[in-house]
């Protein structure tokens, strides 16, 4: 089973879907033949590389939202983080564009590090109040995840991996993606937002139950039971008991 996740690494509901999701992973009996795949999404393309204000300055001022409605939605959201483990910290939060943090991505899927990037990145803009477009925070993400620092310092001073980064917000947009987070389970089944670990743990069950079907062997008759002399419906694995 394959799931492809976009999102972006300064979306606070992709944070808390991400920990949902492993919530249901972690319980479902068959999540060691589960392939999980982080793709890229941006919120804000238009963002310059690192914006003067807060996060409040930011939904107020681009976004058009009255004040007191960010600052009640930035009082729910760290609610709803924090029933599942996260210490979000809005007031610290450093408003960057996420462009080079998704090439970075890229980069460490390619070493088999993408959920260890990955995480780190939403820790470090939802927890720590780090910098997400500084070339130099992104660097020392990089390493400390384990990633070669020339490939990493190559990616930062060049385009690379960037037609990666748009091909999957191509990829968004012809699947019909207009928020984040969004699953896709095997290019058949999509789950939009950051839905109850539940949810999650339902659809894997059912996709998989879905693939994998039950197949019955040694069906005479095709019905699996044979009628012995007596009369009795009698099977492989024994007799029913008649009504």
């Amino acid at each position: 089973m394959k799931i492809e996740i976009w999102s972006d690494v300064v979306c606070p509901w992709c944070y808390i879907g991400k920990r949902r999701f492993e919530t249901a992973l972690a319980a479902f009996e068959h999540k060691a033949d589960v392939e999980v795949q982080w793709r890229s999404y941006q919120l804000d393309p238009s963002l310059p590389e690192h914006y003067d204000g807060t996060e409040l300055d930011y939904l107020s001022e681009r976004k058009g939202m009255a004040p007191d409605n960010v600052r009640q939605m930035f009082g729910h959201v760290t609610e709803q983080a924090a029933a599942e483990g996260l210490s979000y910290d809005f007031d610290k939060a450093v408003v960057a564009n996420s462009f080079k943090a998704h090439q970075l991505l890229h980069l460490a899927a390619a070493h088999g590090k993408g959920d260890d990037v990955k995480e780190a990145l939403l820790s470090a803009h939802f927890e720590h109040g780090e910098d997400i477009g500084s070339r130099d925070f992104l660097l020392h993400t990089g390493t400390a995840a384990g990633l070669p620092t020339g490939e990493i310092t190559q990616m930062l001073e060049t385009d690379k991996y960037a037609d990666d980064v748009r091909a999957d917000f191509d990829e968004a947009r012809r699947l019909g993606v207009t928020g984040v987070p969004f699953f896709v389970i095997d290019r058949k089944y999509g789950i939009s937002g950051a839905q109850p670990a539940e949810l999650f743990g339902q659809a894997l069950n059912e996709v998989w139950a879905e693939a994998h079907p039950l197949v019955m062997v040694n069906q005479p008759g095709g019905n699996g039971y044979e009628t012995d002399d007596s009369g009795e419906v009698c099977g492989p694995d024994g007799c029913a008991a008649t009504p």
